[in-house]
């Protein structure tokens, strides 16, 4: 693909952090477009807008999404486009379950602009990029493996309804959000309950808050 057809969104609430991975992207694709957003209904605009981009470099904490739910939205609607973590957490096990949430790669926020440049290289070349010192050889375990088969078997829909009820929406105020009636919120709450193998919408919100902060003991029953 020539560099004048790429196109490359860049997703943090934080503008200085922005203006820094634009810099890093055109220092290595000069000719590339790159699209900003700092809060999640941004990018779902922007992709809405645009369609399928080449990559989209996302943080896991911004205005409308906790923790993974972000790119769990993501990959559900947009398979085809790369999502790569760029974060300031830079824990091995937030690392992992990026990729198991099906990151294309992780970006520490610490690491130098030449480094940052040569993971984005990779993934948009179809590779995959974590930092060297982290080992993904080893097999998840049975719990995580478990709750990421459940929350991957969630519609785009769904997510969007999950992470609302975690920032404690009522259904009506859902439904105004998604532009959907009451009727249908209940019933992607009812899906989300019986997915998630959990009884109450309190439940599910306490899954989604264990997803945000990387913890899986006792989320499942």
């Amino acid at each position: 693909m020539a560099e004048t057809e790429l196109m490359i969104l860049v997703a943090d609430d934080h503008p200085l952090v922005r203006g820094a991975l634009r810099e890093a992207v055109l220092g290595q694709l000069p000719t590339a477009k790159v699209l900003e957003a700092g809060a999640f209904d941004e990018v779902s605009k922007l992709l809405k807008d645009h369609g399928d981009l080449d990559l989209i470099l996302l943080d896991l904490t911004m205005p409308g999404t906790q923790g993974f739910s972000g790119l769990m939205y993501l990959r559900a609607q947009y398979p085809g486009t790369p999502v790569m973590i760029v974060s300031g957490n830079e824990e091995r096990s937030t690392i992992r379950h990026a990729i198991d949430f099906g990151a294309s790669g992780f970006i520490p926020k610490s690491v130098d602009v030449e480094t940052m440049r040569t993971a984005i290289q990779t993934v948009l070349d179809g590779g995959a990029w974590t930092p060297a010192d982290v080992d993904l050889s080893h097999p998840v375990d049975q719990e995580t493996s478990d709750i990421v088969r459940r929350l991957g078997s969630l519609t785009p829909q769904q997510v969007r309804v999950l992470m609302m009820l975690s920032e404690g929406l009522l259904n009506k105020q859902i439904a105004y959000e998604l532009s959907v009636s009451e009727a249908t919120v209940k019933a992607h709450v009812s899906a989300i309950l019986q997915k998630l193998g959990v009884e109450s919408r309190t439940q599910a919100v306490i899954v989604a808050s264990k997803i945000a902060a990387g913890q899986w003991s006792s989320t499942i029953s």
